[in-house]
């Protein structure tokens, strides 16, 4: 019966874990690219795009309402909220951070194609596994720290000849400020999901850890990440110029708007995938699938808005899936290993057993 349940459990983690991977693809493939699409067509305005990143989160009160419904119908004295002061500053402190992180990925994609902006994004596995290391103690094997290496030297690359695909009427100085800014937002994010790792160790010895808790550590962050970002929109004066951007956007008045709520949707999809795979793994895992769907990106931003692919975004490229094939290949084995120890255990054990009963 306790191995049954053990199986389900861990069944029933693998289905959420999935289902997180999923969420966190769609907004890693579909936030750079609406983000883009806002630029290109007349957006200019930074800070309102960085706080559009983490600007849905009011998306997260249904879940949690529904999640305290039911618990109000089996414990009618049951609390509203999980969360401890303790876990609350330190889901603020990450939360601002996350806020500044968003002005420096904004900025990034709005001088840079989403192809270069996506390849240098990927760095951020070198800096999420550093991080980890120091913080969660991660432990790496010779495959993970290949797949660190292969990616870093992929950015380098990238970075050789990045001014060749410039947008065109940019100066190199923006280009320049915009990639460096974009490897600060790659640098930065690195550190924010083992941070969250953290936090969700230090909650789980202080409490039990679920996923209702994770939404509402995730709200408070949203909303201390937003406010950081409409900080900035109020002395840049955005909310001004706002309704004249609409009006002069070049898709029009509606479709502005209507890039507008979906860019906010489909940001927090990413945000809600990369919390559920750290709750349900760990933070080096979910920045793992997010540079996993860096070719998603890639292809979908060639194909919509026909940038160029040089010969050194094929090479980044080229680096950045060896440096994935490299990760899983060192995750296959060490899950053979593990399974191979636990059969040597079983083995060992069931034969003590067997002498144990045979001894008189």
């Amino acid at each position: 019966m306790e191995v049954e349940a053990t199986t389900t459990t861990t069944t029933t983690k693998r289905i959420f874990l999935i289902i997180n991977c999923i969420i966190l693809s769609i907004g890693n493939c579909g936030g750079p690219l609406i983000m883009r699409l806002y630029f290109i067509h007349g957006g200019k305005r930074i800070w309102f795009s960085s706080w559009l990143e983490i600007g849905g989160w009011p998306i997260l009160l249904i879940p949690l309402l529904v999640s305290y419904v039911l618990r109000r119908r089996s414990n009618p004295s049951a609390e509203l909220f999980f969360m401890k002061p303790r876990v609350f500053w330190a889901a603020a402190v990450i939360g601002t951070l996350t806020g500044f992180d968003d002005y420096l990925y904004a900025y990034g994609v709005a001088k840079l194609p989403v192809s270069t902006s996506s390849l240098l994004i990927a760095t951020q596995l070198a800096f999420t596994a550093a991080f980890a290391f120091l913080l969660v103690k991660q432990k790496f094997t010779a495959y993970s720290i290949n797949a660190v290496v292969l990616l870093t030297v992929g950015a380098v690359v990238l970075g050789l000849h990045a001014s060749g695909d410039r947008p065109q009427g940019e100066s190199d100085k923006q280009y320049f400020v915009g990639f460096f800014m974009t490897l600060g937002a790659a640098a930065l994010y690195g550190l924010i999901l083992p941070l969250v790792e953290l936090m969700y160790f230090k909650a789980r010895q202080a409490m039990a850890l679920t996923y209702t808790l994770v939404l509402e550590i995730q709200m408070v962050m949203c909303i201390f990440a937003t406010a950081f970002c409409t900080v900035g929109m109020l002395i840049n004066k955005d909310f001004q110029a706002i309704p004249r951007e609409a009006k002069e956007y070049e898709l029009g008045e509606a479709k502005y708007y209507l890039v507008v709520i979906w860019s906010a949707i489909i940001w927090q999809c990413f945000l809600l995938g990369a919390i559920g795979i750290i709750f349900y793994s760990s933070s080096l895992l979910s920045g793992i699938v997010i540079t996993v769907f860096l070719p998603v990106t890639e292809l979908l931003a060639v194909i919509l808005f026909h940038e160029k692919f040089q010969a050194e975004k094929g090479v980044s490229l080229f680096l950045s899936l060896w440096g994935f094939i490299s990760y899983f290949l060192g995750e296959k084995v060490k899950i053979s290993k593990k399974k191979k120890s636990y059969m040597i255990a079983e083995f060992e054990m069931s034969t003590h057993h067997q002498q144990s009963v045979a001894t008189p």
